[in-house]
């Protein structure tokens, strides 16, 4: 039998002081009535001493419970001590009536007494039976040897039936016992299952702390328990690339990398936070703050401590952290708005370019409600013929002639206008539209580049998301077969992001379109974590220096020394350099001069529709059918300019779609 059963068993003694009080009275009056009756001094004393002892046990019932923290043996020792006491001298008392023979009513008033105390005490103390068979034998043995040694026959039956009564009576109090242990120990037993039971439904079994249930039981008290003028702050952290550990590592070490994280998450946060694994690869922390700098500060620290590089075994794994961060009641006055409300940063921080920490602001709330409406929108976009590709030449800065065109994507909202592409781009990629809509653009822009002359290519920007899906290079060839476009003619933009990841799908994706002849460029070269051995490794036939170096704010001596080495680098590999954001003849002529190839902006040319397009090669073919070779070259001060209409005056989407269906 554990404390705990001892313990309840114990506290049954204490239970009912009414029961104790009434026997307690009784014994009293009985046994001051049975003095008075004789008269005799013994009984007097017998009576004095009875009704003390029996007093002090009802003040002990009532006190001693309300004590805290007492010990359940020692309860145990204290009830047992009164119990023993006053059985003896009630006992004593029946007994001194039965040898001094004393009147016949003071003498049945006391054995009566006594029987019907030791009947009543093996059911009421049957909690801790070795207190009650102690008080019937301390209680019934005198008596019946008292009864024993009297002359007359009735005594004599009367003790031999208070002596079987003793046995019946234990035999009953070990049955109610084992009745109440049993009791107990099966509801001690449930309690114990549903505390674990509901322990384990609140907590996380990889990493050992709460899940959503824990968090949100523990978020209702803390914020219960929150102190009038103190703050709760919300911290959700993302692990950025968390997937990627997954997928090549396997899902054993990624949830070693979960458990450390955890573990350093425990380390840095306060003794009182409220530690979530909110699901995945996110993570809740709920803690009490005074001012806005503890809370950036703590911040800091848990994003410090979680980016330090981390190492599984032979693997040496950095991971990077994004936080949202939402305080109440700074930001709401209820945990379900807060979480929103740090739900929302976090977004933010992944949008401004992930390790990052970022308190919520109440813009974010106007801009989910706009990027939803986008989403909803976006998926019905196809359907209503909303979308377009557009074209942009991407011109030989030698010759001028159209070598390539870019493919790019507008979209024509019948109510809202045009939408930038920085707009809906990146809602389509965090929904998963962006591999639909890749494919569109891919399959479209191939239908027009089929009607192309030969030597004209065709550039389209693939997401990361698109090279990622399953399927994705046979997607691409499907729509060049359909198309009827030689692959050749096909050149897919991939960024420097796409291959940090270091992914086999990746790898898997080039090997296949380059094997089937489509040609590849690395685009926004300088912009990332530059990499020459993405050169050597990659099939790439064209590098495209970012904008930034062309037409940037910080465009000057040093950009034109990078655009000179890359150029270098590029020929010596047998590769073409495009300059991209070409504005002014200057900017064409400087670029030029560094070795650059191949030149894309608007001081040639917008992106354009597609009979736009088709006018362009028109119009070149012309020209250059007239011109000789030698009025084709251009010098420095000159450059050829395909000349085409301004924005303003792109025809109307909806005179497009009349246009192309007619």
């Amino acid at each position: 039998m554990d404390d705990q059963v001892r313990a309840i068993l114990v506290s049954t003694l204490y239970t009912q002081p009414a029961s104790l009080a009434i026997g307690a009275a009784c014994g009293i009056v009985t046994s001051l009535t049975a003095a008075r009756v004789s008269d005799m001094p013994q009984l007097y004393l017998a009576a004095y001493t009875l009704s003390a002892v029996a007093l002090l046990r009802v003040a002990a019932s009532l006190i001693l419970p309300r004590l805290r923290n007492t010990n359940a043996r020692v309860l145990e020792f204290i009830y047992e001590l009164g119990a023993y006491s006053y059985s003896t001298a009630i006992g004593m008392m029946a007994t001194l009536t039965v040898l001094y023979k004393v009147p016949p009513v003071a003498e049945t008033l006391m054995v009566a007494n006594a029987i019907g105390y030791a009947v009543g005490i093996a059911a009421r103390n049957a909690g801790r039976p070795a207190i009650a068979i102690g008080q019937m034998i301390l209680t019934l043995t005198p008596v019946c040897i008292a009864l024993a040694m009297r002359s007359e026959i009735a005594a004599k039956v009367l003790a031999f039936s208070i002596t079987l009564l003793l046995p019946a009576m234990t035999s009953i109090t070990m049955n109610v016992f084992k009745t109440l242990r049993d009791s107990i120990s099966a509801a001690e037993t449930s309690q114990r299952l549903a505390d674990k039971m509901q322990h384990l439904a609140r907590t996380d079994v990889v990493t050992g702390l709460h899940n959503r249930a824990g968090l949100n039981h523990q978020l209702v008290e803390k914020l219960m328990d929150l102190e009038p003028g103190r703050r709760l702050a919300l911290f959700w952290l993302d692990l950025d690339k968390f997937k990627e550990v997954n997928d090549t590592l396997g899902h054993q070490v990624g949830d070693r990398l979960l458990c450390e994280v955890a573990a350093r998450l425990r380390k840095q946060s306060p003794a009182d936070a409220c530690i979530a694994r909110f699901g995945g690869d996110e993570f809740i922390i709920a803690c009490e703050a005074d001012a806005r700098e503890d809370i950036q500060r703590l911040a800091d620290e848990l994003l410090a401590e979680i980016i330090r590089p981390i190492r599984i075994d032979n693997d040496r794994l950095e991971v990077g952290c994004s936080i949202g961060i939402a305080v109440l009641p700074d930001d709401g006055t209820d945990l379900e708005t807060v979480l929103q409300g740090a739900d929302l940063a976090l977004f933010q921080s992944k949008v401004n370019g992930r390790k990052q920490v970022t308190f919520f602001d109440a813009a974010m709330t106007r801009a989910l409600v706009r990027r939803r409406e986008i989403e909803a929108e976006l998926r019905l976009a196809l359907q209503r013929d909303e979308l377009s590709v557009f074209f942009q030449p991407l011109i030989d800065l030698n010759t001028g002639r159209i070598r390539a065109f870019e493919t790019l994507v507008r979209w024509f909202h019948p109510e809202k206008g045009e939408l930038r592409p920085d707009e809906f781009i990146p809602v389509a990629e965090e929904c998963g539209a962006i591999i639909t809509l890749g494919n569109w653009i891919t399959a479209q822009a191939a239908k027009v580049a089929a009607t192309w002359p030969d030597h004209v290519t065709l550039a389209v920007n693939l997401s990361p998301l698109q090279i990622k899906a399953p399927g994705a290079a046979l997607g691409i060839l499907n729509a060049l077969r359909e198309a009827k476009l030689d692959p050749t003619r096909l050149e897919l933009e991939i960024t420097e992001t796409v291959l940090l990841e270091h992914s086999p799908n990746t790898d898997a994706f080039i090997k296949q379109l380059s094997e089937a002849g489509v040609r590849f460029a690395l685009d926004d070269f300088g912009t990332g974590y530059s990499s020459l051995g993405y050169l050597d490794k990659y099939p790439f036939k064209k590098i495209k220096i970012d904008r930034s170096f062309v037409s940037g704010i910080n465009v000057g001596t040093t950009s034109t020394a990078i655009i000179r080495a890359v150029s270098g680098m590029g020929q010596s590999l047998g590769m073409e350099i495009v300059a991209e954001g070409l504005e002014t003849l200057e900017q064409v002529q400087a670029v030029r001069q560094a070795g650059c190839t191949l030149g894309q902006g608007w001081y040639f040319s917008r992106a354009v529709p597609d009979y736009l397009a088709a006018m362009l090669l028109a119009q070149e073919a012309r020209r250059f059918d007239e011109d000789t070779p030698a009025a084709i070259e251009t010098s420095d001060e000159s450059m050829p300019r395909i000349v085409t209409p301004p924005a303003t005056t792109l025809p109307d989407p909806d005179k497009q779609r009349r246009r192309r269906s007619a």
